[in-house]
């Protein structure tokens, strides 16, 4: 169930919208969809990393529908047209978890006659960032999210059981694939066992290379097809018992190889873990 607001909040300059994300699209949802024209909404500040990047993302990638670029400030009323569907950021917290933690979704969601935009359907969702992180964080990942997104709908509009509160679970079925690549990862994303080339290759003994941001986004925009990077969101030291999410993507193709999330607590902190390489290097 989602919490309805009477006014939508601008916040760091992002579309921001308190939402409770936990509507699963039906059959007829996805249907509906593919006959609408997608409108993607802006932030309002002409300057933000955002905007350039998710039009960058869109006019390259997005094929799935017709659409159009919006101001934030026309949102609201175009929220309304059940003919449209919206790709927007969106602050979403969860209704069973007493931490109240906020994160960035990237949205895909169903216009329509609702109360506010807090009551859109959604058609598949994407975590971001905790709230309140920089832009340049994921902001050069947008144009993988945008390509994840739209081949994730066209896989549950093929496939409607695979729709449930767990769909991403679906994806670690590729979880094998990632040791014919090679993963590059940042080092202050990792947990401190596994801080390090020689560490990793202690629990997972394929190709590892640890980099900063900037050279994951040359293999982004490259297209590297043997790369695959992490996008991990978490609350960056500032909140215990937060989501962090993990999830490991392919530069070239947007493809998930891992999806998992786990709570920060002390012996679990907000990283990519040791656990994880475990997962990785025993799947089958």
């Amino acid at each position: 169930m989602k919490q309805t607001l009477a006014l939508l909040v601008m916040i760091s300059s992002f579309v921001q919208i308190n939402a409770q994300r936990e509507y699963l699209p039906t059959v007829e949802d996805l249907d509906h969809f593919h006959t609408t024209k997608t409108y993607v909404v802006l932030s309002d500040n002409p300057m933000a990393e955002y905007n350039f990047e998710i039009q960058d993302a869109v006019k390259k990638y997005w094929n799935i529908t017709e659409y159009e670029f919006i101001k934030f400030e026309d949102f609201g009323a175009k929220s309304a047209d059940k003919n449209a569907s919206f790709l927007y950021m969106a602050a979403v917290n969860f209704e069973k978890d007493k931490s109240h933690t906020r994160y960035m979704f990237l949205c895909v969601s169903l216009g329509g006659d609702y109360e506010s935009i807090d009551d859109m359907k959604d058609v598949a969702n994407l975590p971001l960032s905790y709230h309140g992180v920089d832009e340049d964080r994921y902001a050069y990942k947008l144009g993988t999210m945008v390509r994840f997104l739209q081949d994730h709908i066209r896989l549950i509009t093929e496939n409607p059981g695979l729709v449930s509160q767990n769909v991403y679970k679906h994806y670690n079925e590729n979880m094998a694939d990632v040791r014919q690549k090679t993963l590059y990862l940042v080092e202050d994303e990792l947990d401190k066992p596994v801080s390090s080339e020689a560490r990793i290759r202690q629990v997972y003994p394929y190709n590892v290379k640890i980099v900063e941001p900037e050279e994951i986004k040359e293999l982004i925009m490259a297209g590297d097809e043997n790369a695959v990077f992490l996008h991990k969101v978490g609350p960056e030291g500032k909140k215990m018992n937060a989501r962090v999410y993990k999830i490991l993507i392919g530069a070239a193709d947007g493809k998930f190889y891992y999806f998992d999330y786990h709570k920060v607590k002390a012996k679990s902190p907000d990283a990519f873990l040791e656990s994880d390489f475990k997962k990785l290097a025993k799947a089958n």
